[in-house]
């Protein structure tokens, strides 16, 4: 019987099924540092998953900053849709076949991958449950080998996801729910390492996208997930739900969890933070 696939969490467990059933599986490496942007792939070249290729958030999982009239997009904000698609085929990656992200920081770069593949159309993509460290408590190995590839056929399809713009999330405001997942002091505006401006979009909530996860860095059940985040975003439903963060990267961690607990259909907001404060004629609030 073939296995059945995973599109959004898998543990090392059912990876290890995967694996005995013979099920074709490409692992992506999404380990990274936003204060050292080499690290990722230094500790990914030093030791990693037997068979997973590295995937750069800068590099790979973000396009250029500015647009072609020069204007700033955010931090991270979103490759070229086809030359993603592009960059994945040359993983191999074909319709169908089951794709696991992982990283070494509870999910929040895995995640990104997640969403990104779920943006061109494939579904079979999971991140695993609790990353390099879960891995490692099972007792399995790591690897310093870097897998050959094979170029797969993959195109992509219509997307599985939804994102707005700055200009429609303003247009929205006050008849949605926002989540912020950023820490709570750059939310409140207490201090602002990163971007142009301390503080927050006006009318949004905050959720650290570290409280979806375990002491064990594993993510809590998906019924405690369901429970805080209907709580949250209550009285709106979850297709009325728009995530954003510093730069378009933890925001993916909230939308895979709200989808592990089958709350389906919020939107991204990939500029988040970064874009929105850059501009001074967009509102802010603070507190």
């Amino acid at each position: 019987m073939k296995p059945t696939p995973y599109q959004t969490l898998v543990s090392v467990q059912r990876l290890q099924d995967l694996s005995r059933a013979g099920q074709p599986v490409i692992l992506i490496d999404c380990s990274f540092d936003l204060a050292n942007t080499d690290a990722g792939h230094s500790a990914y070249l030093n030791a990693h998953l037997p068979g997973a290729h590295y995937l750069h958030l800068d590099r790979d999982l973000s396009g250029p900053k500015t647009d072609q009239a020069g204007r700033f997009r955010g931090r991270h904000p979103l490759p070229d849709r086809a030359d993603f698609a592009r960059r994945m085929a040359d993983l191999g990656l074909r319709d169908g076949l089951q794709v696991v992200a992982y990283d070494a920081q509870g999910g929040m770069y895995a995640a990104r991958l997640w969403w990104l593949l779920r943006w061109l159309g494939h579904a079979n993509t999971a991140v695993l449950d609790g990353g390099v460290q879960a891995w490692a408590a099972a007792g399995l190995g790591l690897s310093d080998a870097v897998p050959t590839t094979s170029a797969g056929d993959f195109k992509p399809a219509g997307s599985l996801v939804s994102s707005l713009t700055a200009t429609e999330l303003q247009a929205r405001l006050g008849q949605i729910r926002l989540i912020d997942a950023r820490a709570p002091e750059r939310f409140r505006g207490d201090v602002e390492p990163l971007d142009a401006r301390a503080g927050h979009i006006p009318g949004a909530s905050n959720r650290l996208f570290k409280n979806n996860l375990q002491a064990d860095g594993c993510f809590k059940p998906a019924t405690e997930l369901r429970a805080e985040f209907a709580a949250l975003m209550a009285p709106h439903q979850a297709a009325n739900v728009v995530h954003q963060c510093g730069s378009g990267v933890t925001a993916c961690h909230n939308l895979l969890a709200m989808e592990h607990a089958g709350l389906t259909g919020s939107t991204f907001y990939p500029g988040s933070w970064s874009e929105w404060s850059a501009d001074p004629a967009r509102p802010i609030a603070k507190g």
